[in-house]
Order: structure tokens, then C-alpha cells, then sequence
């Protein structure tokens, strides 16, 4: 069994992104360091408190009620969906359909975690990520989130074969470029029809129809990756 797989994504757009997903072992590892932490939090926490007896517990009850709850959902929604130990392991949360997780999904994916938890070690969560090809345990299963790597170097780009490279004429964002990737990447694998008919979404910025908007895609393509003829 794979330890990680690839996750194609269509965009409301109609083009496919390809998301790799994490497997039991860095989310592990984000795991045991993001315990880590909090219990480092705790600890300094615990330390500084003792002089104050039965109140400074009472507010240690209450600070461990809240790192518990509210550290990975605060992290997941407001940090671009990686807590610090899943930012070390270089993975994050996202929606199935590849948008970031959102208040509610992240409550429930959290929430849940105790499920996932039992008997002992996470053992029902790891269960449940091995009996479903997106490694999502029972909370991710009732979120609709999934795992992802964030470095790209795992994710096999399509060759886009040899032809011009024509650098952008209008400055676009990271997401923006990801999607010309992917349209040009994309392209060869379609029927000639469907390529023109997803190009022709592009249209503001290529100002062309038809195999001309699909070729044009490819040339800026080759010119983000680097490449040309």
C-alpha cells in the first residue's frame, strides 16, 4: 500500500490540479511535535503558576481546555491551514475540492480527533485512513478535508513537450500561475475540444480562441517552468 498518492482536483473553472496527499507518517510526526509543543506550553505555564496554588490550577484547567481545543483550529483557519508541527512536516489541512478549511469543517475534524484517538495511539483514526484512498480519518471523513504535502517537488509534472516560451505580458499571483500549469499540463491528455473549450475560460488574458488559446497557455507555461524549445 502507498504511503502517499496523488489527488486530482477539479477547480470551479474546470481545470485539474493534482494535490499530494500525506500519508500516516508525517502527520504523525506533525503530530508528536505539535504535543510537543503544548506540553512545553504547560509545563513553563505549570511552573509559573505553582506559587499561586489552588487558583494558579485552576487556571492551568483552563489554559490546558483551550490549547487542546482551540490550538489547531485557530492554526488550521488563520495560518493557512498547518499548525507549527505541520508546518515543520511541511503538510497542511484543505477542503476536499483543494479550497482552504474553513471555522466549521475545523471544528469538526478537531472535535472528532477523540474518536480518532481511541482505543489508544490514534488506532481508530489510522483504520480509518487506510480503509479510504485520501487517508482521512473519521474526522476528515465528517469535515470533508483532507492532508496535503505543500512542497511541490512530490508532484510529477507532465513533460509540455518543446515549443516557444512567452514570459506573461500581465503579473499574476502564485495561485493564478498554478492554474496555467495546470491547464497546460492538462491540455495533451484532452480531446482538442475540450482543451479550446477550457483555454477559452482564459480568454481575458490570452485574447485568443480555439488551439491558438491552448498553445498560447502552453508557451507561458514553459516560460513559468523555465523551459522552451
Amino acid at each position: 500500500m502507498k504511503i502517499d498518492s496523488t489527488y486530482p482536483v477539479e477547480t470551479p473553472d474546470g481545470i485539474e490540479l493534482t494535490l499530494s496527499l500525506a500519508g500516516p507518517i508525517p502527520r504523525g510526526g506533525a503530530w508528536l511535535l505539535d504535543l510537543l509543543i503544548r506540553g512545553g506550553v504547560m509545563f513553563a505555564l505549570a511552573w509559573a503558576l505553582a506559587w499561586m496554588q489552588a487558583i494558579g490550577f485552576a487556571i492551568l484547567l483552563i489554559t490546558w481546555f483551550l490549547i487542546n481545543w482551540w490550538y489547531p483550529v485557530l492554526f488550521e483557519v488563520l495560518a493557512h491551514g498547518a499548525t507549527p508541527g505541520k508546518r515543520a512536516a511541511k503538510i497542511k489541512v484543505l477542503m476536499q475540492d483543494g479550497t482552504p478549511i474553513n471555522w466549521s469543517a475545523s471544528i469538526v475534524r478537531n472535535l472528532i480527533r477523540q474518536v480518532d484517538f481511541l482505543p489508544l495511539f490514534y488506532s481508530t483514526g489510522l483504520v480509518a485512513m487506510f480503509c479510504n484512498n485520501r487517508f482521512q480519518r473519521l474526522g476528515d471523513l465528517a469535515a470533508g478535508s483532507v492532508v496535503v504535502r505543500t512542497h511541490r517537488d512530490l508532484v510529477t509534472h507532465t513533460d509540455l513537450g518543446e515549443g516557444p516560451a512567452e514570459p506573461l505580458s500581465v503579473p499574476l499571483d502564485a495561485e493564478e500561475q498554478r492554474t496555467i500549469l495546470a491547464l497546460a499540463e492538462r491540455s495533451p491528455r484532452l480531446n482538442p475540444n475540450r482543451a479550446a473549450e477550457l483555454a477559452a475560460l482564459l480568454r481575458p488574458l490570452t485574447r485568443m480562441e480555439g488551439s491558438e488559446a491552448v498553445a498560447r497557455v502552453q508557451s507561458w507555461a514553459r516560460a513559468l517552468r523555465g523551459t522552451s524549445s
